[in-house]
């Protein structure tokens, strides 16, 4: 039942998954920062880890209803987080909701526990905010992951990194898929255009944060994995809304011979999002729960690779943006017939999935798509 071939719209798509490992092996970059020493990545080979439980809460959203009430759906218990009221205290902070994306996803395995941070929302403000309302511990942070170098994703990081970095472990691994992920970018695609910021090198050798890059996929904290670089194998299109500037400019930018050879002379060129990556976990008896970030490659792809990767045909669940909000109705109804086809059995859109998504979902898979915001912890197993 866990290894059967990939079908999506009537398709059968197998993947070797000898030609993913092999690119971990080959395309494996290792950055240096801040005099800490480079985490090499743990490459995964054979079937990931299994866990027993998994709750992954929304710390950043686009969005928080704060009145619905938590509840069950099927075996997944859903809680929201409501308003951050204290006992004898009068109100004061709440949740903040942005056009941005971070997860914390705690995992248990029997008596082990493991915490990871996803990606870290569009500022440090909303992030710092509502990590603590919530209650998670930075201290107790087994590996942080960012999917890809857009702003809405990484702007918290910086920030995250000056407040709590003397509570991190040191030599905390941080996760991306390439050398991309560092590059500036100018945001090119509606309704605005303008800088699209870059990551802060800085800021992670001051935290002594140990970057690992590695292109295949690869195990995080011993429970989850990275998905590796997402391939184009499905009918999905990608749009590319922002530029990459090739080079560095004052200890920011990326270094181009760390980029794929076609990348490397040019000045600027559109995204490719070849850096992309998902995580995923395999939950015992359940199937894979794939956590998308952004699914620029596409959500599809991303799932077939979490699946070539794993060796596991099943999943549970799919979450987080889906990056439907800027196509067509027509591709909106072929992506959720290719996730019908799939039979995953929960679909929890995210950030940038779009409202036309969740709502042609919603009609096709009632009892599958389900509603989280910010603050929202989704448990598994």
């Amino acid at each position: 039942m866990l290894r059967h071939p990939l079908q999506f719209s009537n398709v059968c798509c197998e993947i070797d998954r000898r030609e993913i490992m092999a690119g971990a092996a080959l395309g494996a970059l290792m950055t240096m920062l801040g005099g800490v020493r480079p985490l090499r990545a743990q490459t995964l080979s054979g079937v990931p880890p299994e866990v027993d439980r998994l709750a992954i809460r929304v710390l950043v959203d686009s969005y928080q209803f704060a009145v619905a009430p938590s509840r069950k759906a099927g075996d997944v218990d859903i809680a929201h987080f409501g308003w951050g009221l204290e006992p004898k205290t009068p109100p004061g902070k709440t949740l903040i909701s942005e056009f941005g994306l971070a997860l914390h996803a705690r995992s248990t395995r029997g008596d082990q526990t493991r915490n990871v941070l996803i990606d870290f929302g569009y500022t440090p403000e909303a992030l710092i905010n509502n990590a603590l309302l919530v209650g998670m511990d930075p201290a107790t942070l087994d590996a942080l992951v960012l999917s890809h170098g857009h702003y809405d994703h990484f702007g918290g990081m910086a920030g995250f990194l000056k407040q709590h970095g003397g509570a991190l472990k040191p030599g905390l691994p941080l996760f991306i898929g390439g050398e991309e992920a560092f590059c500036a970018r100018q945001w090119t695609g509606p309704p605005v255009k303008g800088d699209f910021g870059v990551i802060d090198r800085g800021a992670l050798g001051a935290a002594k944060i140990a970057v690992t890059a590695p292109e295949g996929p690869s195990i995080v904290a011993d429970h989850a994995f990275t998905t590796g670089q997402i391939g184009q194998t499905s009918f999905e299109k990608l749009l590319s809304p922002s530029t990459m500037k090739i080079g560095v400019a004052n200890g920011f930018g990326c270094y181009a011979e760390k980029l794929p050879e076609d990348e490397r002379t040019l000045a600027v060129t559109p995204d490719k999002f070849r850096h992309e990556i998902a995580t995923a976990y395999n939950v015992k008896g359940r199937g894979l729960v794939v956590l998308t970030s952004c699914s620029h490659r596409g959500v599809i792809n991303a799932v077939k690779q979490a699946q070539a990767a794993s060796g596991i045909s099943k999943v549970h669940a799919v979450i987080g943006g889906l990056h439907l909000a800027p196509y067509k109705e027509d591709y909106i109804r072929e992506t959720v017939a290719a996730l019908k086809q799939a039979d995953v059995d929960y679909i929890i859109p995210l950030h940038c999935s779009g409202e036309a998504f969740y709502e042609i979902a919603k009609s096709e898979m009632p009892t599958k798509v389900l509603r989280a915001y910010t603050g929202t912890q989704l448990t598994f197993g």
